[in-house]
Parts: structure tokens; sequence; C-alpha cells
């Protein structure tokens, strides 16, 4: 019988609430869906395998390691699903691993695509966010904390401002890192709306969304209370929402085809 195998990629985060509610539950998905397949972890971020290893003695693998394990381990049939939001440096990454790897092996290995990358695919991921977030009201809006990346993908954070607009209003996108950043966006916040619903648009709800969105000092929460207007903050990572989760095995069922 041939091995097969899923790879499953993320940048990973360091806080284990976390990884367990936004990154293991879609490994979860997939194994309960992909049963014959054995299902693998790789994160992206150097900087977290580190922590964790140093910190809890966990070892996570990066997508060339994890992949070089499954085609040692003579697994012919591979697909890797990337449970990135973006085709940024962090998805080139794994698709850098992947080339490398096939030069490796006679066997297949697939590479699935990010949450935004095809334009349906920006409608799919709006359509399970508006059923998870407050009905629009006058004076009320809602503001979506993005990463944000110097790689050209940030195009795709406005791309997704855009297409929310053509549906609602009262959403607004800023990231942390790249255009728009909360300097962009905090008039037409202060001029608009008095009350604020903060949220992350990130896969896990970790360090950036509790200290730079939701934190007491120098986070968005801070500045939009400075400006008198009352905040509530979903700590929510993409990966936990069931909308989500669903799209990304959408994303392995089509690479498979």
């Amino acid at each position: 019988m041939m091995k097969k195998g899923i790879l499953v990629v993320s940048f990973g985060t360091s806080y284990p609430a976390t990884r367990k509610k936004c990154i293991e539950s879609i490994e979860k998905k997939i194994e309960e869906s992909y049963s014959d397949y054995q299902v693998r972890r790789a994160f992206t971020s150097n900087m977290i395998i580190k922590k964790l290893k140093e910190r809890d003695d966990i070892h996570v693998d990066t997508p060339l390691e994890a992949l070089g394990k499954m085609v040692d381990s003579g697994m012919e049939e591979i697909y890797v699903q990337p449970l990135h939001i973006i085709p940024g440096y962090e998805y080139e990454k794994v698709r850098n691993a992947v080339i490398r790897m096939r030069h490796r092996t006679k066997g297949k290995i697939s590479l699935g695509l990010p949450l935004l990358y095809e334009e349906r695919h920006y409608d799919e991921v709006i359509d399970g966010l508006l059923n998870t977030l407050p009905e629009e009201k006058e004076h009320e809006g809602i503001l979506f904390m993005g990463h944000g990346t110097e790689h050209f993908a940030n195009a795709c954070y406005s791309m997704l401002q855009n297409k929310i607009k053509d549906r609602r209003d009262d959403i607004l996108l800023a990231n942390v890192e790249g255009y728009p950043e909360i300097d962009h966006v905090i008039h037409k916040i202060e001029n608009t709306y008095k009350k604020m619903t903060l949220v992350p648009l990130m896969m896990v709800a970790g360090d950036h969304a509790i200290n730079d969105m939701a934190g007491e000092e120098d986070s968005y929460k801070a500045l939009l209370e400075e400006k008198h207007i009352q905040v509530n903050c979903q700590l929510k990572g993409l990966g936990e929402r069931e909308e989500i989760q669903h799209i990304f095995l959408q994303r392995i069922a089509e690479m498979m085809g």
C-alpha cells in the first residue's frame, strides 16, 4: 500500500493554548477528513521553533526538515497545505522547500494555496467572517488587525478591504507592519464611530493580538480609547473559526483534484 502524507505548515506560535485552538484544531480536522494519510506539522518561523525548543523542549520541523523526513520514510504522495493568509515571504519559504524536495524524490509533492490567492478566495473568506461579526449599526464599526508585510503580496490586504467595502461600510482594516496601518484609518474612525470591535485578521491570536491590538499600552485599543471610543476586543484567531477551517479543507480537496 502506497504511503501518503499531508504536511500542514503554519507560521507557528509560542502560546500553547493558542496553538491548540488555532493550529491543532485545523490539523485535527484534516486528520479526521483524511484518515488514510499521515498528517505532519511544520512551522516557517525559525524564531518560534527556537523558542519552543529552548523553553519547552518541543521540536517542530521547518518545512524542508518535515518534507525530508516524509520522503525518507517512503511517502510517495505528499500534499503540503500552508495555513498562511497571503502568498508573502512565509508562503515562499514553503514553496521553496517543496521545489527543493521535488529534486530528491520520484514521488509526488503538491503545494496548496494560502487563504487569499485567487479572487474567489476573498469572497469565501468574507462570507465566513461576516457570519461571525456583529451586524452593521450606526456609529459602530469593526477594525481588522492584519499583520502586513514589505512583500508585494501586501496588496492582498487592499483587495480584501475593497471586497469587504462592496458588502459593508462599517469594516476597516489596519496592519501592524505594512499599509494600511492604524495611522491611515484613525481619522476615519474618530470622525465616524463611537464604538469599535477589534478583530485579529491573523491565523493565531498570539502576541500581536494580545499586545498590539488589545494591550493596555501602545495598542490599537489604547489609541482608540484615547479618542473616547468604546472598544470591544475579539481575541479569536482565524484558525479557531470553523468557517476558515472549512476553507483550508477545501484548499486540500482542490489540490488533490
